[in-house]
């Protein structure tokens, strides 16, 4: 079934890419100092050709190929964070990609996007974690990126292409309106969600399968997420 979709463009404003390397004593190497590229990138079914992701169990792989950050965000944080923030601009967060005018709010989970020459899908929202707080040096951001949501999304990728700066966003197909990025992600991120809203996420289609999997587990009553070394960080504690 073909849905007719909500008229929707952007302009890819950044472009970035990284490898992996040691950023802090005693942690694990970490892939999200992306650095900005003005040359076309090959995006293939697992990402662009010149990134990479250290910890490939949690970051990367097809269901998070790409990740894309709102850049209406940074004023924001900026505003509400201060001077810790002043330096906060597109390419922060260890985002690939980068627009104005698109939001969490603005897209749905299984939404289809032709990037560049390419065609990709939001597969899910992103859950941040403690390298968050250690990459900005700001120690409450991964619980301030979970209150707000504000998280960006991923992509996979439908049809492999060519993507660049200045390159054209443009939605293609919207199967789930009313499953704004933003809503799912609150939902993910809430400890205390209520069982049947997390039953009916589960069933959501073309919803990435880690988080379908996930909102099953937490429409189980007696379920308890851990979340722990995500928010921490292997053996507790930040940088």
């Amino acid at each position: 079934m073909t849905h007719k979709p909500v008229e929707l463009n952007a302009t890819i404003i950044g472009l970035y890419v990284g490898t992996s390397r040691a950023h802090w004593p005693g942690k694990p190497a970490s892939a999200i100092g992306k650095q900005l590229t003005e040359t076309a990138q090959y995006l293939g079914l697992t990402g662009f050709a010149n990134d990479e992701q250290a910890d490939l169990s949690v970051h990367g792989g097809t269901e998070k190929a790409v990740h894309h950050y709102a850049a209406d965000h940074y004023p924001e944080w900026r505003s509400e964070l201060g001077t810790a923030a002043q330096d906060f601009g597109p390419g922060r967060f260890g985002e690939n990609i980068a627009t104005l005018g698109l939001t969490e709010a603005d897209l749905c989970i299984g939404d289809v996007l032709a990037l560049g020459s390419a065609i990709v899908e939001i597969s899910q929202g992103r859950q941040p974690c403690w390298k968050l707080n250690a990459h900005t040096g700001v120690s409450t951001m991964t619980k301030l990126f979970q209150e707000t949501a504000r998280t960006g999304w991923y992509y996979r990728v439908l049809e492999p292409g060519m993507v660049r700066m200045g390159d054209e966003i443009r939605r293609l197909d919207c199967p789930n309106p009313g499953w704004s990025v933003e809503r799912v992600t609150r939902a993910r991120l809430n400890p205390r969600l209520a069982l049947e809203t997390a039953a009916a996420m589960a069933e959501l289609p073309r919803l990435a399968p880690g988080w379908a999997d996930a909102f099953r587990r937490k429409a189980g009553r007696e379920y308890r997420e851990d979340v722990t070394a995500r928010l921490d960080g292997p053996e507790g504690g930040t940088p």
